[in-house]
């Protein structure tokens, strides 16, 4: 661990002693001391402006592969790229192809691939938040804008370590069966801020990782509700705030099959937050602005000079001419296309009859393609929907299950009834249909949130399978490899959704050696 924390320190955080000029390339501001930095909150918040910054910004978390490792949009499409809604049509500039066809479980020993670049970004995000969090009993200004800023970092590692969970551990729990796994191998865990001397953590079990998770969570929310008259706060959605804060945990309960709690974070969402369910107008647009009153967070890139470029999710995602994606379209499985209804409008994200790419995504493109210029969503309102309805039903309440999908289904498609529907049962496959209302609501979550939201982390927490086909989209070549390698994605505990842990870690940590790695 030493070595990576290293360059944690080095190249956009900071020691307890001076603060590094590359930490403060990611966000204009006056250069000075760590202890300058912490001693106000009026000055900590760029420590967390420089971590927002780094999580839309691609070419630092990994040595190479720099155009496939643009922070959380691309870990959001790498989900989505290995589970089953959406489909690469061809390896194109090759791009997001190793996700896809899961050729990336055995390059844990090279710092260009996926399991490095998730490993290394979320620990260097969490060894920045830790000095802002330990600082907090010293750090000066209005008991409001002290818990603004110290909220957000709080938020900030409980996402990094749900990040980190969902990707090197199996999901803890299986609504399919009842079972949980809450005593397996996870991730180390750190809560105070680290130096290049820090001793490595071991694994620790999924339940101290959840516990941790709900732990800083619900920090997070307490601090952000008295910072809501911080003089530091704004309407800057590219910050984390209260609701987004109950956004993650609503996330998280999910995961851990904690329906009340999930319901309640979204519901408080819904009823407080004063988002707006996106109307046809916010969703036909490109879905590329923060602006819009769907829009709960997301990164706002404004400049050429931050956009990526090449190296960016509209350019993977947009297949107009020079992107990525028109070597590579992005097309829906033809098995969901088919679940949407004819007078939904949301049919329009997508075109079956394309003559090159049938089923090809229309959903993202720039908002200024000469200059590469597009806002990236990490969250919308319509997921809390969709979260409290399933929460609800999981809580044998149908009646507000189907009026929560009645609600935001109105704006989607007005032939949409929800009493069409009853039951919970669940296929073992995603693409074994038994009608059931809890299956609808899943289903109109996956047509709503494809590309943006990371489809995996989905499918793991349901405890049901994945049954990739050709006939569906599926290339012959991804399945071709898939098969070499023994992927079998429709076995619901398989470690193939697992990531390595990167060979450097268990080089430099003490307490991770090879019998610790991940199948």
């Amino acid at each position: 661990m030493k070595k990576i924390l290293y360059i944690f320190l080095t190249y956009i955080a900071f020691s307890t002693a001076s603060c590094s000029r590359s930490m403060l390339e990611f966000e204009p501001t006056d250069s000075g001391s760590g202890d300058e930095l912490l001693g106000e909150a009026s000055t900590a918040i760029s420590i967390l402006n420089g971590v927002y910054r780094s999580m839309w910004t691609a070419g630092w978390s990994t040595t190479g592969n720099t155009h496939q490792c643009f922070g959380i949009s691309a870990y959001n499409l790498a989900l989505d790229c290995m589970a089953d809604d959406l489909i690469m049509q061809s390896q194109g500039n090759g791009w997001f192809w190793y996700d896809h066809c899961y050729n990336m479980k055995s390059n844990y020993t090279s710092s260009i691939f996926r399991s490095y670049d998730v490993w290394y970004a979320n620990y260097k995000w969490i060894a920045n938040v830790n000095y802002v969090i330990d600082a907090e009993p010293t750090m000066e200004g209005s008991e409001a804008d002290v818990a603004y800023v110290v909220g957000q970092a709080y938020a900030v590692r409980a996402l990094c370590y749900l990040n980190l969970a969902t990707w090197f551990s199996r999901a803890p729990y299986n609504p399919m069966t009842g079972t949980s796994r809450w005593n397996e191998a996870c991730v180390p865990v750190y809560t105070t801020g680290t130096t290049i001397e820090t001793g490595g953590g071991p694994r620790e079990s999924l339940q101290t990782v959840y516990g941790r998770i709900d732990e800083d969570i619900d920090m997070a929310i307490d601090l952000l509700e008295k910072g809501l008259e911080s003089t530091l706060a704004s309407n800057n959605k590219s910050h984390i705030n209260l609701y987004v804060a109950l956004g993650i945990k609503s996330r998280a309960c999910l995961v851990e099959g904690d329906w009340e709690g999930a319901y309640k974070a979204a519901m408080r969402v819904i009823d407080e937050g004063g988002y707006v369910i996106g109307t046809e107008s916010d969703l036909m647009s490109g879905m590329n602005a923060l602006d819009k009153q769907n829009v709960m967070w997301g990164a706002g890139i404004q400049t050429a000079d931050q956009s990526g470029a090449y190296a960016s999710f509209f350019s993977h995602m947009d297949n107009q001419q020079g992107a990525y994606a028109e070597a590579s379209p992005k097309l829906i499985n033809s098995q969901l296309y088919n679940r949407i209804s004819s007078t939904d409008i949301r049919r329009n994200w997508w075109d079956p009859n394309d003559k090159e790419s049938p089923y090809i995504g229309k959903k993202f493109s720039f908002s200024n393609l000469a200059s590469y210029l597009g806002d990236y969503l990490y969250m919308r309102v319509e997921e809390m929907y969709f979260t409290a309805a399933e929460a609800a039903l999981r809580r044998d309440d149908a009646a507000e299950a189907r009026r929560l999908m009645n609600l935001v289904m109105a704006e989607r498609d007005p032939q949409y009834n929800a009493a069409n529907y009853s039951g919970t049962m669940l296929g073992s496959t995603t693409t074994t249909w038994t009608g059931s209302l809890l299956e609808n609501i899943l289903t109109q979550r996956r047509i709503e949130l494809w590309g943006e939201y990371g489809r995996l982390f989905d499918v793991r927490r349901l405890g049901q399978g994945i049954d990739r086909r050709s006939e569906d989209g599926f290339s012959e070549e991804c399945l071709s490899t898939m098969s070499r390698r023994g992927v079998d994605l429709t076995r619901p505990d398989t470690y193939d959704w697992v990531m390595t842990i990167p060979q450097d870690e268990i080089d430099a940590n003490p307490n991770i050696n090879e019998e610790d790695q991940n199948p």
